[in-house]
């Protein structure tokens, strides 16, 4: 019985310390174009997500998700990417 108590008792502990929090996937995608100066971030899906796709936040702080295969959000991740990149290495 000891035994039992101790093994359930560290699989809680090993999940608790294994859990990262709540994911955000998207369900629907817009196919309607965000002017880039409206863009404030964008993030990919999280890989645990069914429907990979990225999500773009605006400057009113809505969250839109587009599909993985749209290739403006593409560019525009890209860009972000490197330009973040570009002023950490500064």
């Amino acid at each position: 019985m000891k035994t039992l108590c101790l093994s359930v008792g560290m699989l809680l502990l090993i999940g608790v310390q294994f859990n990262t929090g709540p994911v955000t996937c998207c369900d629907q995608f817009s196919n309607n174009r965000v002017p880039a100066k409206r863009i404030v971030d964008i993030t990919k899906t999280h890989s645990s997500c069914i429907k990979q796709g990225f999500m773009v936040e605006t400057v009113k702080g809505r969250l839109i998700c587009f599909r993985s295969s749209t290739g403006w959000v593409e560019e525009a991740y890209n860009r972000m990417i490197n330009s973040e990149g570009i002023n950490l290495q500064q």
